[in-house]
């Protein structure tokens, strides 16, 4: 079991989890929405991906690391195995539950300062003010504990997570996910869609 979180893990993070140098060039496979990617996504952890929404994981909930891949399997790699479809997100109240879960048990405390980062990421995500309350708030407590050359990266972990905080105070939602969800939007929306509001990779 611990083998095979941790080849999940170290795919999604790479050097990155113990050298700040090393952050810059993973940040495609995280952020950049290549296609290659997703597919080399879908072909190592599709398989994984199925397993962990069947519960056949479960048991990884009880220790940190464990709790931390599953996140990556429910938060991170549905908007890359879905992009563009409404699949992205169908299992983001999961990893938002394992999140909190997690927090309660002190695992986050557990982790390097980058898998923190990751570990708290499904609250940014949430279209749920409180949730979107309680990210800024763990972010900002994670750059405040951070070493100093961690900092850079983390100020801008911190920097998203206040506005998807205020996305959501303002609209109650994300609009940029309107149109995959099939949802209208407001004229409000549109206007905000229509001057270059960022999509965060989901078209």
């Amino acid at each position: 079991m611990r083998a095979h979180i941790e080849e999940i893990l170290s795919f999604w993070f790479g050097l990155a989890r113990s050298e700040p140098r090393a952050v810059p060039a993973q940040m495609e496979r995280w952020f950049g929405g290549a296609r290659d990617e997703d597919e080399l996504i879908r072909r190592r952890f599709q398989s994984d991906f199925e397993a962990a929404v069947a519960g056949r994981y479960d048991a990884w909930e009880e220790i940190p690391r464990g709790c931390l891949a599953l996140i990556i399997l429910f938060d991170q790699f549905p908007r890359q195995l879905f992009r563009g479809r409404p699949e992205a997100f169908a299992y983001d109240a999961r990893a938002q539950r394992l999140v909190l879960d997690g927090v309660q048990e002190g695992f986050d405390e557990q982790l390097c300062p980058l898998e923190r980062g990751f570990f708290y990421m499904p609250l940014q995500h949430a279209e749920i003010l409180p949730l979107q309350e309680k990210s800024v708030e763990l972010f900002q407590r994670l750059y405040d504990d951070a070493a100093e050359d961690w900092r850079p990266h983390l100020k801008g972990m911190l920097d998203y997570a206040i506005e998807h905080r205020d996305i959501i105070r303002r609209f109650g939602r994300f609009p940029h996910r309107n149109a995959i969800l099939g949802r209208g939007s407001t004229p409000e929306e549109e206007a905000y869609l229509a001057g270059g509001a960022p999509n965060y990779g989901q078209q």
